[in-house]
């Protein structure tokens, strides 16, 4: 399925877009201009501040850990921010391997690391690595707190326009984004196209990222799967739901906590 999702235009957030439009059951589609996903804000323009707050967010929440936005810094808010900045953070089993991918990457050592990333490794590299990051966020108890918390805020008028981001916007927002969409009644492959999006929309900075890579460290075309966006990352998530829970629907009640009123005031608020 074609997804064309609306970009909020962010100049240094290219990942930044409504998921409005967005089509689900019976004919209906998710409502504009109230659910949002992003990559970091940190490096935004003063321009793109300035169109951040035209969204008028109530909510904005950042699923970032503490030690990369210690790293990388805080999100650039407008002058007016969200009456509810909140963050999630979630650090997941990929963290001890990122950071190691993170100093060889800047000539600080730690290139052992890469020979663990390739496919062909033992443990099935940084392919298997990002599976297993997956199944994290549907299982631990982290995860399913944080996620659960934050589909009940966007079940709340009060929790609307809600943006929610990480770093690159393609894990934990991916991840949040198919609940939301699974949730509002999307199937499956108008979930899986969007979170494909991503590949299209931070292709120009993982080039980047890559080709810094590339000066330091001796191949480093083994990071790509931990920029990319792919389907056997989700379906990973979907098989995880799937055999600790049977269906979506259980894995939302009983995984996630989330009751039915709660459900039901979801797509009340999110449906057109």
């Amino acid at each position: 399925m074609s997804v064309s999702p609306v970009s909020l235009g962010l100049v240094n957030a290219t990942n930044a877009r409504d998921l409005g439009g967005l089509p689900v059951a019976d004919g209906r589609r998710v409502k504009p201009r109230q659910l949002y996903r992003s990559n970091a804000l940190n490096r935004l323009s003063d321009d793109d501040v300035v169109a951040l707050g035209e969204l008028g967010l109530a909510c904005l929440i950042d699923f970032r850990s503490d030690r990369e936005v210690a790293v990388v810094g805080v999100d650039r808010l407008p002058e007016k921010p969200p009456s509810q900045v909140l963050a999630f953070p979630l650090s997941g089993p990929e963290d001890d391997v990122l950071t190691k991918v993170t100093e060889a990457a800047a000539g600080r050592g730690g290139h052992e690391i890469l020979d663990q990333l390739r496919a062909d490794h033992p443990s099935g590299g940084a392919p298997a690595a990002m599976c297993e990051l997956y199944r994290w966020f549907v299982s631990a108890p982290e995860g399913r707190q944080a996620f659960g918390s934050a589909l009940r805020l966007a079940a709340s008028p009060d929790g609307v326009p809600m943006l929610f981001h990480c770093a690159a916007g393609k894990d934990r927002t991916g991840w949040f984004a198919a609940l939301l969409l699974a949730a509002l009644g999307a199937d499956r492959e108008t979930i899986v196209a969007d979170y494909l999006r991503t590949n299209e929309l931070n292709a120009d900075t993982n080039a980047y990222i890559l080709g810094r890579a590339a000066a330091r460290m001796p191949d480093s075309s083994v990071l790509a799967p931990l920029l990319d966006a792919r389907r056997e990352y989700l379906e990973a998530a979907f098989d995880e739901v799937d055999s600790g829970w049977g269906s979506f629907d259980a894995y939302l009640r009983d995984g996630l906590d989330l009751d039915e009123a709660t459900l039901a005031a979801l797509r009340s608020l999110h449906l057109v």
